[in-house]
């Protein structure tokens, strides 16, 4: 029974020495969600078109692409840029042309993006542009549409 006694005090002894901790440890989780943050601050400016424009909405669905399309942004004081870069709507035949030979033909998909406040003879003057060169694959860019 003495040796019970002992073996019982020294148990008790080992306790007192190294409490439990009652507290949560918020320090790893914080550090996750700080590289997170960091992360999508990063990846989030790349994933949008340099050119800001107010997309109409539609219920269309999204096309399949496989590689980086050809984009032609019009915005609401009718600029016309060839991908993030400025272009007269004059020069834009001829430097599509040109991109588009050296992509691998006529056969390229086009994205056209016209600002939903942008005056519609502009976007059609564009689209008129760009079949009276012989540019089959041209398509309109929209938003998913809000709400029912």
């Amino acid at each position: 029974m003495g040796m019970m006694l002992a073996g019982g005090a020294g148990r008790r002894r080992g306790r007192r020495g190294n409490p439990v901790m009652s507290e949560i440890n918020v320090t790893p989780m914080v550090d996750v969600m700080l590289v997170l943050l960091i992360i999508f601050m990063v990846s989030a400016p790349l994933l949008t078109v340099g050119v800001p424009i107010d997309l109409p909405q539609s219920q269309a669905k999204s096309l399949d692409q496989d590689k980086e399309p050809l984009t032609i942004s019009v915005n609401t004081q009718g600029q016309v840029f060839l991908q993030n870069s400025e272009i007269p709507i004059d020069e834009l035949v001829a430097k599509l042309t040109a991109v588009t030979a050296a992509r691998g033909g006529m056969d390229e998909r086009i994205y056209v993006r016209g600002d939903r406040k942008v005056d519609y003879g502009t976007v059609m003057k564009v689209m008129g542009r760009l079949s009276a060169a012989g540019f089959k694959r041209v398509a309109l860019v929209t938003e998913v549409e809000q709400g029912s």
